[in-house]
């Protein structure tokens, strides 16, 4: 019988010391590794690939919840939260956690005694059952430790055209919802961007739609411009950022533009911003980025290899709005570096 690999994520050297030892008494389960901080709970994810983690919410560098939040996204797993604040069992569930144990007073031998051989290996066996979605071969897990880069403030800007569809969906795919707001101009007639922002929001972590006029720029959530008549332009109301749809004249025979949303996106969020310019056709967006470029924002291009048509890329490559030139299945984790200035 194949034993369940298990990871403990406590603080309390005494509590992990206890849980590590009965645990281990449960022939079907193994305790593979127990940490102090959602640091080092990353490392023996990628290192020991458990099948559940036993996670505290109060933690050293991180809470609980928020390396959940963060690790999800990244590497679905079966989460069996244990704390003795029973006020955060909700939020520890929409966050993600199979299950939640609540931790009895270390006063209490007995009570003690009858979770960690009974209660707690019961709901580590039924959380190893869950099927929490497909596990991300990753050789890394990028977690970083809070007080970086204020996701409220960063903006991820995307353009792209002939064949960006499929590529902004694979970007998409990668993104957690711990990612900064992002707008996007993709080349489509009118009546076709809400189907497909429909489409990605089914196939994504992060939540998608087609934008409004001043619908807020909030993390984990993606805006995509609609088709039609109208340029999207990311403004700044009250210290928030939001999108206004306005009708205009075509730019660079494109409406929405990709340079109209890249311009605006210089003006308004400058070096807390991150653009990226994905396949497509013609030059529209190349201006547009060297100018969030010069604004101080960092840049991303699609490499050659894996644009369908490699000219939005080209040209703005050509006139130094590219810092980075990336595969496409390489463009999500270069953005987390970029957001969390690794």
């Amino acid at each position: 019988m194949r034993q369940i690999k298990v990871l403990v994520v406590e603080d309390s050297m005494f509590f992990r010391e206890f849980l590590v030892k009965n645990l281990n008494k449960d022939p079907a389960l193994n305790v593979v590794a127990a940490v102090q901080d959602p640091f080092e709970a990353r490392d023996a994810i990628v290192k020991y690939r458990p099948d559940v983690m036993t996670l505290d919410i109060e933690l050293p560098r991180m809470d609980g919840i928020e390396f959940l939040k963060k690790l999800m996204p990244q590497y679905p797993m079966p989460v069996v939260m244990i704390s003795a604040l029973r006020n955060r069992a909700q939020e520890a569930l929409e966050a993600g956690a199979v299950d939640f144990a609540v931790k009895p007073g270390m006063s209490d031998k007995h009570k003690l005694e009858e979770f960690v051989q009974k209660d707690l290996p019961i709901k580590i066996k039924i959380a190893s059952t869950a099927k929490i979605g497909r596990l991300k071969n990753h050789t890394e897990l990028q977690i970083q430790e809070s007080g970086g880069t204020n996701d409220q403030e960063m903006v991820v800007a995307i353009g792209a055209s002939t064949g960006g569809t499929e590529a902004i969906a694979e970007v998409l795919k990668d993104f957690g919802t711990d990612i900064p707001g992002v707008v996007i101009v993709q080349h489509m007639p009118e009546g076709f961007t809400g189907m497909y922002a429909e489409r990605l929001n089914n196939q994504c972590h992060v939540r998608v739609k087609e934008a409004r006029n001043e619908d807020r720029v909030l993390p984990g959530q993606v805006l995509i411009a609609p088709g039609g008549d109208a340029h999207m332009k990311l403004i700044r109301v009250n210290g928030a950022y939001q999108v206004e749809i306005k009708k205009g004249a075509k730019v660079n025979g494109h409406r929405p533009s990709v340079d109209v949303l890249f311009q605006s996106v210089a003006q308004a969020a400058g070096a807390n911003s991150l653009g990226i310019i994905l396949t497509g056709m013609g030059g529209d967006g190349a201006r547009g980025l060297l100018a969030m470029r010069q604004a101080g924002a960092r840049t991303i291009g699609q490499d050659e290899s894996t644009c369908i048509v490699y000219g939005m890329p080209k040209v703005a490559y050509d006139i130094g709005a590219v810092e980075y030139q990336e595969k496409l299945s390489d463009i999500a984790r270069k953005t987390y570096q970029l957001i969390n200035r690794v």
